[in-house]
């Protein structure tokens, strides 16, 4: 940390953490558990989030991106770890030299990954990622056979060793969606295919956060929880937190900068979005935008100070943002909690998600590098 954690500070319960892996293992008990920490774990703090998480029984991480890995394995991470965005003349030698695990979506990556283990002089470890209908990475349908041909003369030629088939859902957060079951089914035959044509592969895996919790026809041997490891519910359809059994992590504070009192009439943030109705009380809170505080909630987002939700008075600001406290007696220093735990009546990410018309995932992520991550229960 480069500043005492006064100003704004983001609260990160490892207890929380681990709690919820255990919960999340319960979901599936037959099937292995990666937690991802893509994202320096959603906004959590990747390292921490990741020890935590294998200390509850995670037996796999996953990342986004190599770079992400191998900062994984820098810190001292062993066990298995799984990237799977990559471009070419990424660092698949380094990969391959750290023993992670790489996804491949097409042949120009196969190539690739063959070359780095080749110039190792070891086997890489590969995971094939089909397509089934999410239209992003992964390979089509029409091109897997080729893939799955191209997979298995590198496994002949002892360059690659394919240790995983998986593929994402598209619409796991929305119960019921027709496009669930029309994925499963692709997933299903262009595994079989795959293992037809001789891949055996150590795991076979689909559920993310939502499909984790609520479709256990998706688990197969691993799942891959995501968001739901830090204790933040995937969709409101699916339900809150409490209702999953989970808990969450982080808790974002600040301490106010000033109180003073205003008259009526008096303009609030840039534009004037923002105009007292008579004399009050406003607060400075000194977060904003920089630090991750959607700019789209101003106005709307709810904080908690002196025991009392209030919102953004006004615009939010790229350093801070202002709360009216409607008369109410406040001083300079007191706590405020931006969002946490819904249970202990403090706003909750969804809270802000839905003033900024977004989603859980991105109001944990967005908490920006400046504001500091102090961990409780490491």
């Amino acid at each position: 940390m480069n500043e005492t954690a006064t100003r704004v500070y983001a609260e990160i319960d490892l207890d929380a953490v681990r709690d919820n892996v255990r919960a999340l293992r319960e979901r599936a008990p037959r099937s292995e558990l990666m937690a991802v920490v893509k994202a320096n774990a959603y906004g959590h703090g990747a390292v921490e989030c990741a020890r935590a998480a294998q200390q509850a029984g995670a037996t796999w991480l996953g990342t986004a991106t190599p770079d992400e890995a191998l900062a994984l394995r820098a810190a001292g991470l062993e066990g298995r770890i799984m990237c799977w965005l990559w471009t070419p003349g990424g660092p698949w030698r380094e990969a391959v030299e750290a023993d992670l695990d790489v996804s491949v979506s097409g042949m120009w990556a196969l190539d690739e990954v063959r070359e780095a283990a080749r110039a190792a002089g070891r086997t890489a470890r590969v995971q094939l990622k089909a397509d089934t209908g999410l239209g992003r990475n992964g390979c089509q349908p029409a091109d897997w056979e080729d893939l799955v041909g191209a997979a298995v003369a590198a496994e002949a030629e002892g360059t690659v060793k394919v240790t995983g088939v998986w593929s994402h859902f598209a619409c796991a957060d929305e119960p019921g969606h027709p496009s669930i079951k029309i994925q499963l089914d692709a997933f299903r035959e262009m595994l079989a295919h795959a293992e037809k044509e001789g891949i055996d592969p150590e795991v076979r895996h689909m559920a993310n956060s939502p499909a984790t919790l609520t479709l256990p026809e998706s688990h197969f041997d691993l799942v891959r929880p995501g968001l739901a490891v830090y204790g933040v519910s995937p969709a409101p359809e699916i339900g809150t937190p409490a209702q999953l059994g989970l808990r969450p992590a982080m808790t974002l504070k600040a301490s106010l900068a000033l109180v003073k009192t205003v008259p009526a009439g008096h303009g609030v943030s840039y534009g004037h979005h923002y105009v007292t109705g008579g004399e009050t009380t406003l607060a400075l809170v000194p977060a904003g935008y920089a630090d991750g505080i959607p700019r789209h909630a101003s106005g709307a987002g709810p904080v908690l100070v002196g025991g009392r939700i209030r919102h953004v008075a006004g615009r939010v600001a790229m350093d801070q943002f202002v709360v009216d406290l409607d008369g109410d007696r406040a001083r300079a220093g007191d706590e405020v909690v931006i969002f946490g735990d819904a249970e202990r009546g403090e706003p909750s990410a969804e809270d802000w998600a839905q003033a900024a018309h977004t989603i859980a995932y991105e109001i944990v992520t967005r908490i920006g590098g400046r504001v500091p991550r102090v961990y409780l229960g490491g």
